[in-house]
């Protein structure tokens, strides 16, 4: 990715990170995440060091938030 990159997701600690580069992989969305390593090696999750951000191809990103998006939304009740 040499392209500029844009910020579409970020979370507190890997696992919401890991589950966001899953869902845009699986879409077809080149993506990477970007994070402090001592906060990854040390498993720490205080002052900023378990930050996870997202980072997409800034073409990609409003494609790529949409895709975030699928599901948040509350299912519609059935009747």
């Amino acid at each position: 990715m040499s392209e500029e990159l844009c910020i579409v997701y970020e979370s507190q600690g890997p696992l919401g990170a890991e589950v966001a580069r899953s869902k845009l992989e699986s879409a077809g969305v080149p993506c990477m995440l970007k994070y402090e390593a001592v906060g990854r090696a040390l498993g720490l999750t205080v002052d900023g060091l378990g930050r996870v951000q997202v980072l997409v191809a800034c073409a990609d990103a409003e494609r790529a938030r949409e895709i975030l998006a699928e599901g948040d939304e509350p299912p519609e009740a059935a009747g």
